[in-house]
């Protein structure tokens, strides 16, 4: 099946491409074929590709066609973070319309009788953080053995952030026979060994290869020594005040500080990172995405998710440790056919972060002047 013979599934398509405006991505061209055959995939995407189109439009299909008789949990979807989650329930409320399937999103960091009350009602499909999710099944509000469609996305992050143990547990709940689609940003060995663990003879798709970092986005880099990059920033933010600005830092601790460093420079800014409660964290992204503030300070797990359109501007303010998060954190920005801008702060201590940086995306980063 080629995606020219999906006219099945166009309204579907027309749902998340705009009545048809755009054309589909490259992963959901190659995706959602595949899928509707029944086969396991394994996805190696970016964000910003279309990856949430590429699993949640098939999925809704299969689901729509098969409406069994009483309403039971057949989907399940895994993410890493709340904010993932929301978004993922946010694009399933505009393609699911009209359709005969229920969904739900399950995280932790708030009241949980919403989401049993949720619950109680049937849902086709769940999306779940991992930890919330267990606390549901053992308190039994949580029946997962009906379930025949497994997504896990952002596999690599999941790994990073601890939660194996916990998708093991939750996989131990699911039926053996079903099918299992696993997206990941980037593929380190031990998401192909985990994979190799859960899928049956997968198909595996790879686009946006990790290196590549997208023409549209103006990349620079400034040589600041690690006590100097507040006050440089702040000057920075201060001449572009109505810019939409997106700060990247290693450390919960060290954004809350550079928060604060700003405030009392006259710049407003909203920060979101693993510390923070769900509440603040929604607030945070509302101010930003609204421009009731214009600078989103964030740590790298807590900026999984995010979706911001049309972001002018991303700034390293530290330089990530591993590099293909460089290329993650940049392609926030320059979307769509958008022009964007790259800014990293490079201290002395930080040059050979930017020397391996530079060698995976294949070229200097130019020094600004």
């Amino acid at each position: 099946m080629e995606f020219k013979d999906l006219g099945i599934i166009a309204p579907l398509l027309r749902a998340i491409h705009g009545l048809g405006h755009t054309a589909p991505t490259e992963i959901q061209k190659q995706a959602i074929p595949a899928i509707l055959t029944g086969k396991d995939i394994i996805g190696c995407a970016q964000t910003g590709t279309g990856k949430t189109g590429a699993f949640a439009i098939p999925l809704l299909h299969m689901l729509a066609s098969a409406s069994p008789a009483r309403r039971v949990t057949r989907a399940l979807i895994l993410v890493p973070t709340r904010e993932l989650a929301l978004q993922i329930g946010q694009n399933m409320d505009g393609y699911a319309k009209g359709l005969p399937v229920a969904h739900t999103t399950i995280y932790g960091g708030v009241s949980q009788g919403k989401q049993v009350a949720q619950l109680r009602k049937g849902v086709d499909i769940i999306i779940a953080t991992p930890g919330r999710l267990l606390d549901l099944i053992n308190q039994g509000h949580i029946d997962l053995s009906q379930v025949n469609k497994l997504v896990l996305d952002e596999a690599d992050s999941m790994l990073d952030m601890g939660f194996l143990n916990d998708i093991k547990k939750i996989l131990k709940q699911l039926p053996k026979q079903r099918q299992s689609l696993l997206f990941s940003a980037t593929m380190p060995g031990a998401i192909r060994k985990f994979a190799g663990e859960i899928l049956r003879t997968p198909l595996e798709i790879n686009v946006s290869p990790v290196s590549s970092t997208a023409e549209k986005i103006s990349q620079s880099v400034h040589f600041i020594e690690k006590g100097q990059k507040a006050k440089y920033l702040t000057k920075m933010l201060l001449a572009a005040s109505h810019t939409q600005t997106l700060v990247f830092m290693r450390t919960k601790h060290s954004a809350d500080r550079l928060s604060k460093v700003l405030g009392q420079s006259g710049v407003r800014s909203a920060c979101i990172h693993g510390n923070k409660s769900q509440n603040a964290r929604e607030q945070a992204l509302v101010s930003f995405k609204s421009g009731k503030v214009n600078v989103l300070i964030a740590t790298d797990i807590a900026a999984r998710g995010i979706d911001i359109k049309a972001l002018p501007q991303v700034i390293n303010y530290d330089l990530p440790m591993d590099s293909e998060t460089y290329v993650h954190r940049i392609g926030r920005t320059g979307r769509a056919g958008k022009e964007g801008r790259a800014v990293s702060f490079c201290s002395a201590e930080e040059k050979p972060m930017l020397l391996k940086i530079q060698k995976l995306i294949g070229f200097q980063v130019p020094i600004a002047r």
